[in-house]
């Protein structure tokens, strides 16, 4: 299992925290899981949720993580998911979306939450989604992730983000 040594993550008092989220449309129904783990997640830690800006797919989703990096947001999460076929279109689009992501969070400093999967089949990619049988909720954890990120730079800046 892909999950297999991630840390437990104990994130608290990040109520106060703008968190947006991406998700990309392709693959509706492990998108919809991912989306539903990550709201859950925000609803865990006690952050206000907003509705999630759907972009066409995965490639689109560094230009509107860098838009709302630049609004405001603590945190971004990104969602997508990219499932191989018979081209090299995949390796492509993964590596774009991973380098775009990247960028915007070292460019801006605001914490982004990777939450694409990158996967073989379409069965690994519901088995991460998040849905009833999964073994793992890459929204929920992509949340987490962003936002004890953000709760780390805040223990040695003492300022907001």
């Amino acid at each position: 299992m892909s999950g297999k040594g991630a840390p437990e993550l104990s994130v608290q008092n990040v109520g106060d925290l703008k968190v947006a989220v991406v998700a990309a449309q392709w693959h509706e129904k492990v998108m919809d899981g991912l989306v539903d783990g990550a709201l859950r997640a925000l609803r865990d830690l006690g952050i206000e949720e907003a509705a999630p800006l759907r972009v066409p797919g995965s490639w689109e989703l560094p230009v509107a993580a860098r838009a709302l990096a630049g609004r405001g947001y603590d945190a971004v999460v990104a969602l997508g998911v990219v499932i191989r076929g018979g081209t090299p279109h995949f390796d492509y689009v993964c590596q774009g979306v991973t380098q775009g992501l990247t960028q915007v969070a070292v460019e801006t400093g605001v914490p982004v939450g990777f939450g694409v999967l990158t996967c073989d089949t379409e069965e690994q990619a519901l088995d991460r989604a998040g849905l009833d049988g999964s073994h793992e909720d890459k929204g929920h954890e992509a949340v987490t992730a962003a936002v004890a990120t953000v709760a780390a730079l805040r223990s040695v800046s003492g300022t907001r983000r």
